[in-house]
């Protein structure tokens, strides 16, 4: 699917989620949680620093979503983040039963720059949201939005 104007604005809004994470000293990882009408009902970034590595915003965002929307207003909105859900995000956004994921980075992507930067993968396998969730409906990545999720990612390892 093109990603529409509405999608870029909220995708947009992710990433600097992201450099907001980042310029708090966190790992660059911003996401938004978007009704069917198009309101924005929460949004998050990264909270890892701490040590506390499930303090995802996707992960933030289907628990806010199972604790304040009903099953069928779940399914018909929309998350945008700055990089393709992990293992623990997705499959937390596919027992919630949020709908559509739009990210401007994907997990290849990501494990693809960690290596040319020279640190070290995560724990956890990079898997695309679909292997992990079979009937997820997702979108992307965005070229221009993940080259700047990528300058984060630069950034960090340079302090």
């Amino acid at each position: 699917m093109t990603l529409s104007d509405t999608d870029r604005r909220h995708l947009s809004r992710a990433v600097e989620l992201a450099e907001q994470a980042l310029a708090s000293g966190d790992e660059p990882f911003g996401s938004v949680l978007v009704s069917p009408d198009g309101e924005v009902l929460f949004e998050d970034h990264n909270h890892v620093a701490g040590g506390d590595h499930t303090q995802h915003p996707e992960f933030a965002i289907a628990r806010w979503a199972a604790q304040h929307l009903d099953p069928e207003t779940r399914a018909r909105c929309v998350v945008y983040t700055s990089g393709e859900h992990c293992p623990m995000c997705a499959a937390a956004h596919g027992w919630v039963g949020l709908g559509r994921i739009v990210y401007a980075s994907s997990s290849e992507q990501l494990v693809a720059w960690l290596d040319e930067l020279g640190l070290p993968a995560g724990p956890v396998a990079a898997l695309p949201i679909t292997t992990v969730v079979p009937s997820a409906v997702v979108d992307g990545p965005d070229p221009a939005l993940a080259e700047r999720v990528r300058e984060l990612h630069v950034r960090r390892t340079r302090g």
